[in-house]
């Protein structure tokens, strides 16, 4: 059996919290055929980059490689986050370009195919993840490398013509072509692609997911939208409700319902036309106010960078100004906390939740929406409010859809959801888990691989 080596610009190392899921799956592939986890050491120091770091667990390495911080802030903080995410989220206004982090992101990108491919054997099976990682093939190609090479990106892939916006795009998204297999959240992502890959990247459309690349070299693209691991939210949730914090919030609530936001602080997740669409809530049906508080969770990310230190002023001056507008002396309207939870507080919140607000302006997946169907009591299930620019929108087709930007439309879905009688909740809620419990995580990396291994069958 080959060899399993995944690359990501973050590592979970062995004794650090487990991010989520997909760290979860990630080793559970490793340690089915023992491998190698390779990515940042997350440490910036002040000489060169390159130190390598090497821990193990079983049968799988984990190796870790420390960045300068000159490199640090132009790969990660610069053309990774400044100029690639708010690309890939269909906002070129916000995209910041210049040469000198472009320079960087290829340098850091060169400098883990070197460390990486003197370590690599002819029938390792390379899954690599995300935009950090665009070129990462291509430069392994460069340097002798002939492994089945794998690629996932986690966030969307905007339209062909906003790609090509971006200045020397060929370098990070042509250099996609040097993998095996291209994978995508969605069906859309997939289409997106493939015109970028035959209007501005000189391939060809073979057939859909088979394609060509400029120099004739077959290669395959696909959509594995990713998963949650449901029983094991579904367990948290149901064990949640003794949890001390989750008490509180109940007790706090005084016989209201809940609706509940939980969003990375960040552009994309359309949070403040959440609250505006929350205060257009409070305005069209004056008979329901005092009877849902609606918490917003939003820890911040990426509290160095401009954009976001803006958006958690306008977030605060927004909560602000409908609490002031709204509340009385027993009732908050609008409860918005910037810290972090425990995933299985967090699970306790959503299964008390009567709504669940995730309208992104735009998201790969969301898995938010996924673990609040996956948490939910089944007797008494609450009801997904969903934005139509989410991917998971594709899956969850039972969920209450909306335009992020409609704020009349997702004012009257809150309404909505909170009369919702018990049997169409049920039955909404049944399709979904359904959908979530078939396809969940360790599917999806089944999936993904499987369909990497028959690359060159």
């Amino acid at each position: 059996m080959s060899r399993l080596v995944v690359v990501s610009n973050r590592v979970a190392l062995p004794g650090a919290e487990q991010a989520g899921g997909l760290a979860v799956a990630l080793k559970a592939a490793l340690q089915e055929t023992g491998g190698l986890w390779f990515g940042w050491s997350g440490r910036t120091v002040r000489g060169n980059s390159g130190e390598l770091h090497e821990q193990r667990e079983g049968d799988i390495r984990y190796l870790t490689v420390d960045l300068s911080r000159d490199d640090f802030e132009g790969y990660y903080n610069g053309f990774a986050n400044r100029t690639l995410w708010p690309l890939l989220h269909f906002r070129p206004d916000l995209v910041d370009y210049n040469r000198e982090t472009h320079d960087a992101y290829r340098r850091v990108n060169a400098l883990f195919a070197e460390k990486l491919a003197k370590r690599l054997k002819p029938d390792d099976i390379v899954w690599v993840h995300d935009y950090h990682l665009l070129p990462l093939a291509e430069e392994l190609r460069m340097r002798g490398v002939e492994s089945r090479i794998g690629f996932f990106l986690h966030v969307p892939l905007p339209s062909a013509d906003l790609i090509a916006a971006l200045p020397s795009h060929n370098r990070p998204f042509g250099a996609l072509t040097a993998y095996d297999l291209v994978g995508f959240q969605t069906e859309r992502d997939l289409e997106r692609f493939q015109d970028y890959l035959r209007l501005y990247a000189g391939g060809k459309v073979v057939r859909k997911g088979v394609l060509l690349d400029r120099a004739g070299r077959e290669f395959r693209a696909g959509a594995f939208p990713i998963g949650i691991d449901t029983p094991r939210i579904a367990e948290l949730a149901a064990d949640a409700v003794r949890k001390p914090g989750v008490k509180r919030l109940q007790a706090s609530l005084a016989g209201r319902s809940l609706a509940i936001g939980v969003d990375r602080l960040d552009y994309s997740k359309g949070i403040p036309e959440r609250f505006r669409a929350f205060a257009r809530f409070l305005d069209r049906h004056p008979e329901k106010r005092g009877k849902l508080t609606f918490l917003q969770i939003a820890p911040v990310s990426r509290g160095g960078v401009g954009e976001y230190r803006a958006l958690k002023r306008e977030l605060e001056q927004l909560a602000g100004h409908i609490n002031g507008g709204y509340a009385e002396p027993d009732w908050t309207p609008v409860r918005y906390v910037n810290r972090n939870y425990p995933h299985a507080t967090l699970t306790g919140f959503y299964r008390m939740a009567r709504i669940a607000l995730v309208t992104p302006l735009r998201d790969g997946m969301n898995l938010v929406a996924k673990e609040f169907v996956a948490a939910q009591d089944p007797d008494d299930p609450g009801v997904l409010i969903l934005s139509s620019f989410a991917g998971a929108a594709r899956e969850l087709d039972s969920a209450l859809q909306v335009n992020p930007y409609d704020l009349d439309g997702v004012a009257d879905a809150i309404a909505t959801g909170l009369e919702m009688p018990l049997a169409e909740r049920r039955k909404r809620w049944r399709k979904m888990m359904e959908r979530v419990g078939r396809y969940d995580i360790h599917a999806w990396r089944k999936d993904f691989l499987s369909a990497l291994a028959a690359t060159r069958a």
